[in-house]
């Protein structure tokens, strides 16, 4: 009987990571992978998140590969579907199709001292390098409230949003305002008969300079590529600036000035523009961009609650006051599972263990990308590489280049796997652990979701992304441990 599939590489996750690696690998000459994906269409986070009003917060020509340039885009910012379709469009593109194994869901893979053998939802299979892209914001974080399932109204995480739900007369209860509910709260606000968000700490908001691409634009894009890698060149660059206000807090009270009058322009409530007004540093906690969240709050029908929900009963909520409030409907927007990500439960290393057991509740990677004990074992968006500032595309493809210059490595030396040495990797987070500490998300008197269960900040780079794309420009070997094939 013959044996599981074997693949040089396996690529976990079919979005932004999975579909860059994909083409990046076809077109270094490997044709010897596979991606594989639960979902039953490429896209990840953007094939997950379809909530109302799902857009980007990053400019659309920073956020999109530098391969793979779209001319198309309608908007400044662009929204989810749009992106979505932009990455379906890189599968046909890149001819993709062959190697995507769709509903195949990861249950668990290790090594066994020479190869990975990855166990799927549609069986087993065996490989030399395993690449996990399945992406930091995969996985819907719901907080455990008492009674949540005594309520017999509706309930849904905006991750998975309930288009067959008409919200239209409902009494709803928004838990949680981060990047998703600024978006979809104005979406609904005029739909639902009573809506109370609430809160627990007011995020920093500033204007979005939003717009309409012109179809002169796009044509002029389209005729001119070199015309938009400039546009590209000069966006991100405006972004990288945005930068020293994380890495010096000081200079964060020049955007803090501009998002109290973006506040005061908005609210003209002073009673609610002190609920909403953030007692922070800016940029300890994601800065969002909304020019329509703030007039949603002001609506007769909208309530803003300060501090979270208690207990949940059959048909309202409860505060700790103890007011309670009659809903029909909770919608979570209470984020992901970043710094505790599942994946990280099933994926075992050399000796046995897997990723959780050996972060204990703390990532560390090597760049980001390799770890100690895990031969051969590839993070995209892995421990570290978040940012504040730019586009999380940019230093995924950073990564894409260092990881295929390992690949070289292997294939040039014949070398059969290859795992950062120990003190490689705790130097790296020593050097990243002090630079951390004088920056914004450390230092800016808050707790956010870029800090992991130890109140270590493990999920972003604290430095420009250029130091990033420095650091991550060519492979090592002198920091590995490189077993030579028997």
């Amino acid at each position: 009987m013959a044996g599981p599939r074997h693949y040089r590489i396996a690529v976990i996750g079919a979005g932004f990571g999975g579909l860059g690696a994909a083409i990046r690998l076809k077109q270094r000459g490997y044709d010897d992978f596979v991606v594989l994906d639960r979902g039953t269409e490429v896209g990840g986070t953007w094939r997950d998140n379809t909530y109302p009003g799902c857009a980007c917060d990053v400019p659309s020509h920073l956020y999109s590969f530098s391969f793979g340039l779209n001319p198309d885009w309608s908007r400044s910012f662009s929204g989810q579907p749009e992106i979505w379709d932009y990455l379906r469009r890189c599968v046909d593109k890149y001819g993709l199709d062959r190697y995507l194994r769709m509903e195949t869901e990861v249950r668990g893979a290790a090594w066994d001292g020479g190869r990975w053998v990855v166990e799927t939802s549609r069986g087993t299979l065996t490989a030399d390098v395993l690449i996990s892209a399945s992406g930091p914001l995969c996985e819907p974080a719901m907080p455990k409230l008492p009674g949540l399932e005594t309520f017999t109204g509706e309930v849904f995480h905006s991750a998975r949003w309930r288009h067959d739900l008409d919200l239209t007369g409902r009494r709803v209860a928004v838990i949680g305002t981060g990047a998703s509910a600024i978006q979809f709260v104005p979406a609904i606000a005029p739909d639902v008969a009573r809506l109370h968000v609430f809160q627990r700490t007011a995020p920093w908001v500033m204007p979005k300079a939003d717009r309409p691409i012109s179809r002169l634009e796009r044509r002029a894009f389209r005729a001119v590529p070199g015309l938009q890698r400039l546009a590209r060149t000069g966006i991100y660059w405006a972004r990288e600036a945005q930068a020293t206000g994380f890495l010096k807090p000081v200079v964060m009270r020049m955007g803090q000035r501009m998002a109290r009058a973006h506040l005061r322009r908005q609210v003209p409530d002073p009673a609610l523009r002190a609920k909403l007004t953030p007692h922070y540093r800016m940029g300890c906690k994601r800065v969002l961009l909304s020019n329509d969240y703030y007039p949603a709050l002001t609506r007769s029908n909208v309530e803003v609650v300060d501090g979270g929900v208690t207990e949940v009963r059959a048909e309202s909520v409860v505060t700790a006051d103890g007011t309670e409030r009659a809903v029909d409907t909770i919608i979570f927007g209470t984020g992901f599972h970043v710094t505790d990500t599942p994946i990280a439960q099933q994926i075992r290393g050399r000796d046995g263990r897997t990723l959780a057991e050996a972060w204990q509740g703390s990532p560390e990677a090597y760049l980001g990308t390799t770890v100690a004990g895990f031969p051969n074992l590839f993070l995209l968006l892995g421990p570290g590489t978040g940012t504040g500032h730019t586009s999380v595309v940019f230093m995924m493809e950073s990564q894409l280049a260092y990881v295929l210059d390992a690949l070289r490595h292997l294939d040039r030396t014949g070398a059969t796997a290859i795992e950062p040495t120990p003190a490689a990797q705790r130097a790296f987070i020593s050097t990243v652990d002090r630079k951390m500490a004088g920056t914004v998300w450390l230092a800016g008197g808050c707790k956010s979701w870029y800090q992991d269960t130890t109140g270590r900040v493990s999920a972003i780079w604290p430095g420009y992304s250029w130091s990033y794309r420095l650091r991550t420009r060519r492979f090592d070997p002198a920091h590995y441990e490189v077993v030579a094939r028997a």
